[in-house]
């Protein structure tokens, strides 16, 4: 649960989560060597969390023509579920993450109302809600808009979740493609009277600037989860040039998560889902991480 900015357990222990994010469940309902990542991450690596990204139409069983569904989604969730029983075994939390982009949508609220009844009270999951919120203002993050009864906001999300009696910790990410959470300290923030409690999450990339307005100010009063973090040696798809040195880069920022005492999952466990900290499916690791 969420206590000041910090998560505990219920004996009031103190939990920093740390870990990483392995994706593939997003973009094929059979996932990517899902199963080996999560052994190899708890085992090998340490780690005491995993986000794992998932999408909605294919736990609806709602496959598109590359990956055909015909169960009506039970196979991913029985997956889903596995993972997430193998992690509970092996002491390491998940963040299931609903790997959406944009804005808050009656589908997205359509997701938690199932997920969130599947997990309710787990003791090793908390919610994602929506990955990366975008091209959207603080209201509108928050409450969605009066002339769109699609666009509902997070609070609808949060009150979705909480509807299944699911008291889980909820991750809420913030506007700018999950990065900027600025807006906690302008009033913009979400209320959780039936729950755990909130944790907000900012997804840093070399390309985002200004840490202390988007991120620290907000970490001081509120517990914060950098959900994503990552770079690499060559540019990304809508890059012309590397943002920055990745060997000079992840250590920065390895700093900055460590001095404030911020949770982390980085981006990503996976060799071709960039920025990648594994250069390969031997896991081997990238030399700037």
């Amino acid at each position: 649960r969420v206590e000041g900015r910090q998560l505990t357990t219920q004996d009031g222990r103190v939990r920093h989560l740390q870990g990483f994010s392995t994706p593939g469940l997003e973009w094929n309902p059979t996932g990517e060597n899902t199963h080996q990542s999560f052994e190899v991450a708890i085992r090998d690596w340490n780690v005491n969390v995993i986000r794992l990204p998932v999408k909605s139409t294919y736990w609806f069983g709602e496959g598109c023509v590359y990956y055909p569904q015909h169960d009506g989604g039970a196979a991913y969730r029985k997956l889903v579920d596995e993972l997430i029983d193998y992690a509970r075994q092996h002491g390491c939390y998940v963040i299931l993450d609903l790997q959406e982009f944009q804005a808050p949508t009656k589908k997205h609220a359509a997701f938690w109302t199932s997920a969130a009844a599947r997990y309710a009270n787990h003791p090793a999951v908390l919610f994602d809600i929506l990955n990366e919120p975008h091209d959207i203002g603080w209201k509108e993050w928050r409450d969605g808009l009066a002339d769109n009864t699609n666009s509902i906001g997070m609070q609808a999300l949060i009150n979705a979740v909480r509807a299944t009696g699911a008291r889980n910790v909820i991750v809420a990410a913030g506007i700018d493609w999950g990065y900027d959470l600025s807006g906690l300290t302008e009033g913009y923030t979400l209320t959780d009277s039936k729950g755990n409690g909130i944790i907000y999450s900012t997804h840093i990339y070399p390309w985002k600037s200004d840490w202390n307005t988007k991120i620290l100010k907000a970490a001081r009063d509120f517990p914060v989860l950098v959900g994503e973090v990552g770079c690499q040696d060559k540019p990304m798809p809508f890059e012309t040039k590397i943002a920055h040195d990745p060997y000079t880069w992840a250590p920065e920022v390895l700093a900055f998560i460590q001095r404030n005492q911020l949770n982390w999952t980085a981006w990503s466990f996976h060799p071709e889902a960039g920025p990648s900290i594994i250069a390969d499916w031997n896991y081997t690791p990238t030399p700037y991480w």
